[in-house]
Protein backbone atom coordinates (compact mmCIF):
# COMPACT_ATOMS: atom_id res chain seq x y z
CA UNK A 1 0.00 0.00 0.00
CA UNK A 2 1.03 3.31 -1.05
CA UNK A 3 -0.90 5.07 1.58
CA UNK A 4 -0.92 5.48 5.39
CA UNK A 5 -3.43 2.52 6.09
CA UNK A 6 -5.37 5.17 8.70
CA UNK A 7 -8.73 4.32 7.18
CA UNK A 8 -11.64 2.69 9.66
CA UNK A 9 -15.43 1.95 8.87
CA UNK A 10 -18.32 2.01 11.24
CA UNK A 11 -20.09 -0.79 12.20
CA UNK A 12 -23.30 0.91 10.09
CA UNK A 13 -20.98 1.05 6.96
CA UNK A 14 -19.09 -2.85 7.34
CA UNK A 15 -23.16 -4.15 7.77
CA UNK A 16 -23.80 -2.06 4.47
CA UNK A 17 -20.88 -3.16 2.69
CA UNK A 18 -21.83 -6.60 3.69
CA UNK A 19 -25.24 -6.44 1.85
CA UNK A 20 -23.84 -5.16 -1.10
CA UNK A 21 -20.91 -7.73 -1.17
CA UNK A 22 -23.72 -10.19 -1.36
CA UNK A 23 -25.52 -8.76 -4.08
CA UNK A 24 -22.70 -7.58 -6.84
CA UNK A 25 -19.89 -9.21 -5.50
CA UNK A 26 -16.01 -7.76 -4.60
CA UNK A 27 -16.60 -4.04 -4.23
CA UNK A 28 -13.94 -1.38 -4.18
CA UNK A 29 -13.77 2.45 -2.72
CA UNK A 30 -12.88 5.54 -4.30
CA UNK A 31 -12.59 8.65 -3.17
CA UNK A 32 -11.97 11.77 -5.52
CA UNK A 33 -11.24 15.23 -4.71
CA UNK A 34 -14.63 16.85 -6.06
CA UNK A 35 -16.79 15.18 -8.78
CA UNK A 36 -19.47 13.25 -7.63
CA UNK A 37 -20.84 14.41 -4.65
CA UNK A 38 -18.04 16.28 -3.50
CA UNK A 39 -15.33 14.29 -1.57
CA UNK A 40 -17.58 11.17 -1.38
CA UNK A 41 -16.55 8.08 -1.40
CA UNK A 42 -17.72 5.98 -3.89
CA UNK A 43 -18.31 2.44 -4.00
CA UNK A 44 -18.02 0.26 -6.91
CA UNK A 45 -17.93 -3.53 -7.83
CA UNK A 46 -14.27 -4.20 -8.10
CA UNK A 47 -11.81 -3.21 -11.02
CA UNK A 48 -15.59 -1.27 -11.85
CA UNK A 49 -13.18 2.28 -11.59
CA UNK A 50 -9.79 2.15 -13.33
CA UNK A 51 -6.94 3.11 -10.96
CA UNK A 52 -3.99 4.00 -11.67
CA UNK A 53 -0.62 6.39 -11.05
CA UNK A 54 -2.39 8.95 -9.75
CA UNK A 55 -4.59 7.04 -6.89
CA UNK A 56 -2.92 5.99 -3.95
CA UNK A 57 -4.25 2.87 -2.55
CA UNK A 58 -4.68 3.92 1.53
CA UNK A 59 -5.68 0.76 3.03
CA UNK A 60 -7.79 -3.41 2.51
CA UNK A 61 -10.65 -3.06 4.75
CA UNK A 62 -11.85 -5.93 6.02
CA UNK A 63 -15.50 -6.70 6.61
CA UNK A 64 -16.98 -9.47 8.93
CA UNK A 65 -18.43 -12.03 6.54
CA UNK A 66 -17.34 -10.88 3.30
CA UNK A 67 -13.53 -13.05 1.99
CA UNK A 68 -11.95 -10.36 0.28
CA UNK A 69 -10.93 -7.37 1.43
CA UNK A 70 -12.33 -4.43 0.29
CA UNK A 71 -9.93 -1.58 -1.30
CA UNK A 72 -10.21 2.35 -0.58
CA UNK A 73 -8.17 4.27 -2.86
CA UNK A 74 -7.78 7.81 -3.22
CA UNK A 75 -6.62 10.58 -5.66
CA UNK A 76 -3.44 11.42 -5.41
CA UNK A 77 -4.52 15.26 -5.64
CA UNK A 78 -6.86 14.44 -2.48
CA UNK A 79 -4.19 12.21 -0.43
CA UNK A 80 -1.54 14.95 -0.38
CA UNK A 81 -4.74 17.51 1.13
CA UNK A 82 -5.54 14.41 3.46
CA UNK A 83 -2.30 12.65 4.04
CA UNK A 84 -2.11 13.88 7.91
CA UNK A 85 -5.61 12.75 8.34
CA UNK A 86 -7.16 9.33 9.99
CA UNK A 87 -10.50 8.68 7.82
CA UNK A 88 -13.58 6.57 8.90
CA UNK A 89 -15.84 5.44 6.87
CA UNK A 90 -19.75 6.35 7.57
CA UNK A 91 -22.71 5.79 5.99
CA UNK A 92 -25.87 8.57 6.50
CA UNK A 93 -29.62 8.80 5.51
CA UNK A 94 -29.91 10.22 2.37
CA UNK A 95 -29.38 9.37 -1.09
CA UNK A 96 -26.09 10.92 -2.73
CA UNK A 97 -25.51 12.42 -5.88
CA UNK A 98 -23.12 9.56 -7.72
CA UNK A 99 -22.92 6.38 -9.11
CA UNK A 100 -22.02 4.65 -5.73
CA UNK A 101 -23.91 1.19 -5.40
CA UNK A 102 -25.51 2.20 -2.03
CA UNK A 103 -27.24 5.15 -4.03
CA UNK A 104 -30.48 2.77 -4.30
CA UNK A 105 -30.56 1.61 -0.07
CA UNK A 106 -31.05 5.74 0.10
CA UNK A 107 -27.96 5.93 2.44
CA UNK A 108 -24.43 6.85 1.51
CA UNK A 109 -21.24 6.67 2.56
CA UNK A 110 -19.42 9.54 3.56
CA UNK A 111 -15.96 10.14 5.31
CA UNK A 112 -15.37 11.10 9.05
CA UNK A 113 -11.70 12.72 9.09
CA UNK A 114 -9.67 13.33 12.00
CA UNK A 115 -6.25 14.67 12.56
CA UNK A 116 -3.93 12.00 12.92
Amino acid sequence: MDGTGCVEMTDAAAELLGRLRSAHGPLMFHQSGGCCDGSAPMCYPAGEFRTGASDVLLAELRVAGVDEPVPFWMSRSQYELWRHTRLVVDVVEGRGSGFSLEAPEGVRFLIRSYLA
